[in-house]
Order: structure tokens, then sequence, then C-alpha cells
């Protein structure tokens, strides 16, 4: 069945939208021949974005050319601002931005500790004081990345005992507060995100990686060439995992897919339960782990993983590659991202070395990677969430 014609111009618009947003500024001759539509068409959508206030005239294309056909069309900046806020356990970071993603203004708040209530309005007042910084007169979508579980249904923090209660009530807050869409997203999986468009899982040769799914991130934004189909393991104090298939977030049944501390592995005190995961991976893997390990080796924890030890290296190696060799025998990823800052500090000489090792547990060639975006994944992968959002609301 056709498309009706508002329903096809809808679509033409949305799609060259994207186009201006992700490769623009573009010329109406460029984007006939990105989009396929005849020249007519274009010139229509042009017009009708340009009166709906969403693209604007940026320049002209090239120093010869004059005329309708040499205009740079680009979206207009200012139309929506945007915040990504990175809570953890004793700070919380801010960025605002326009809808490009471009950072106006930012932030970082300490908060150890204290009441929950006024942790939690700290959390709401250094927001409001970063937009006003940024000029950012109305927010229009502001995204959370938190630790913890998100619930499925309903979207918000799962009440945990670990997670610290000033957080919930800092989500409460700012959707009472603000006249702004907020989202709220498990930052493990914003980090996968940012990582998914603009990092790690991006082949840096433009080749097309494994081919699967559509080659599309959250919302079906254009996540460029590269893999769709990864995990991305977080290596901090606490850890966790992301998983991204045919470039979709799973979150499984309950929002704990990824839960891959409480994962029963050798080498370990006992097993995992309910209650905690002591036992399980996270026993191996955490900060804490980490930093008790170079010391047996004689290494300062601090530097440890910049040190190229070779021998606390490839132990650290094996432990992780346990890990990821039974994400490799369940979901055959084809490349598994080492972030948080065991992964970040450790780089590509760790990524390598647990590669190797991973080959020796799993006949599944798996390609491991270390973060490309570093401590700035998940606030990208927040600015990147609250940009579609936006995006959805503002281009019909």
């Amino acid at each position: 069945m056709a498309a009706s014609p508002s329903t096809a111009r809808a679509l033409n618009d949305r799609l060259a939208l994207r186009l201006l947003q992700d490769a623009g500024p573009l010329t109406a001759t460029q984007l006939k021949t990105l989009t396929g539509l005849s020249r007519p068409t274009v010139a229509d959508l042009v017009d009708r974005l340009q009166t709906g206030g969403l693209v604007h005239v940026v320049g002209e294309a090239g120093v010869r050319r004059r005329g309708p056909n040499a205009r740079l069309y680009g979206i207009v900046a200012d139309r929506a601002h945007l915040a990504a806020l990175d809570v953890r356990t004793r700070s919380v970071s801010v960025v605002v931005a326009d809808l490009l993603g471009t950072t106006l203004a930012e932030a970082t708040l300490p908060i150890d500790g204290g009441a929950p209530g006024p942790a939690a309005e700290r959390a709401v007042e250094l927001l409001e004081r970063t937009a006003r910084a940024a000029g950012a007169a109305r927010l229009h979508s502001v995204a959370v990345g938190a630790p913890g579980l998100i619930d499925p249904a309903t979207r918000q923090l799962r009440d945990t005992a670990k997670l610290p209660e000033w957080h919930r009530l800092l989500v409460a807050a700012l959707q009472q507060r603000l006249p702004a869409t907020v989202v709220v997203e498990n930052e493990v999986n914003l980090a996968a995100v940012a990582e998914l468009r603009e990092g790690a899982a991006r082949d840096g040769d433009g080749s097309s990686g494994d081919g699967s799914g559509d080659g599309r991130g959250e919302s079906g934004a254009p996540a460029g060439p590269g893999r769709d189909t990864f995990v991305l393991l977080w290596l901090g104090q606490g850890i966790g995992a992301a998983v991204v298939l045919d470039g979709r977030l799973r979150r499984g049944a309950s929002g704990g897919a990824g839960e891959i501390g409480f994962l029963p592995v050798p080498g370990t005190s006992g097993l995992p339960s309910a209650h905690g995961c002591d036992g399980g991976f996270d026993e191996l893997a955490c900060a804490a782990a980490i930093d008790a390990l170079a010391r047996t080796h004689g290494l300062d924890p601090a530097t440890a993983l910049e040190s190229g030890h070779p021998a606390f290296l490839d132990e650290l190696a094996g432990r992780l590659a346990l890990g990821a060799a039974s994400v490799a025998a369940v979901l055959d990823p084809g490349r598994v991202i080492l972030a948080g800052e065991t992964g970040h500090r450790g780089g590509p000489d760790l990524a390598a070395r647990v590669e190797a090792r991973l080959a020796t547990l799993s006949p599944l060639r798996t390609e491991v990677r270390a973060t490309a975006l570093g401590d700035t994944a998940i606030l990208r992968g927040a600015l990147l969430t609250a940009r579609d959002a936006a995006q959805e609301a503002l281009f019909p």
C-alpha cells in the first residue's frame, strides 16, 4: 500500500533532517543525491523545513558558485537545548549542548554524603546554573546516566539497596522541576550508545564490519561504518556490561541484561548469590581486585595499568578473558569493548592481551578493543540520547 502524500512528505523531511544532522551542512543538490528524491521534491521539503524553523541557510558551497543551488542548509542548532548528566555515587557531571550536540557549558559537583534531599537539590541547581551559563532559557530534553537497573515498564531507576537514595530523588526532582523531557538510562548502556555512534564500535578504515543488522543506533540514527553487534565491558569500581545487537541496546526482561558481575567464573572464593556478586566475576575484575593484583606484583595500583609490566597485564588479561569468553559463547558478538577506568587506562595493550587470551578459550573469533571515548563515554551517550529525544519531538 502506497504511503499517503502527507506521510511521504513526513518521511522525506525526516530523512533530510537526519542527513543534515549527521553530514550537514548540505546543498539542495547534495540532498537530492543522498536522498534519491527529485529536484522539485527536495526544493519543496527545504522550503517546508525553513518555514518550520528547523533549517536555515548557513553559507554557500564553493567560492565560484552562486545562486540557489550553492546555498548550504544546516540545522537550526539553537532550536532546542539539551542536557546530559553523569550521576556517580559521590558526584554529578553536567553538559548542556545545542541540537547539533555542540557543548555550550559543562560543570561537575562533588556530592559526598549528606541528606538525600539536599544532595538531589544541589544536583538540580547545578544543572540550572549550567543551563543559564549556556544561555539556554529552556531545556528541551535531558538524559541522565546513573548506576543501577532501569525498570523496563516505568523507565525509572529500580529501588536497590546499593543505590544512593539521592539518585532516585534527583530523577524525580528533574521531572517535576523542568519543563523538559527527562530520560534516565543505565550508565553502562549510555557508554555503549556512545561507542556505537562515535567510538570503538566504528571502524576507522570505513569498512562495514560484520554487516549484521541495519547499522542504525537507538531511535534509528545512523551508527556509522563498523560493528552494530558488540558487548561493552564496563570495568571500574563495579563492573557491568552493555549488550548491543543489530544496533539496538538489549536491556533484558527486568532491565538486568549485562549484570556480568554475578557471572560464576573459576578462580573466585565461591559462588555469587542473589544478594551480592561476591564470588562472581566482579571479585576478579573490579577496581579493588585489580589494585590488589597490582600489589602482588610489587606495583603501585595508581600506575600499574600504564606500567607495561608484562606479568601483571597478562594475569589481568587472563581474568578479563574469562568474562569475555562467557559473553562470546552465549552471544558471539564479534567484538568486545573494554571501557570504564580499567579499559581506558589499560588501552590497546591490555585489549590486545585480552584478545590473545580469549582466542585460547573460545573458537569464536572475537576482536577486543579499548574504549575510544574514555571517561567521556557516559556523558556523550547521554547527550546523544537527549538529542534523539529532541529530534523525535521536533522532526515529525
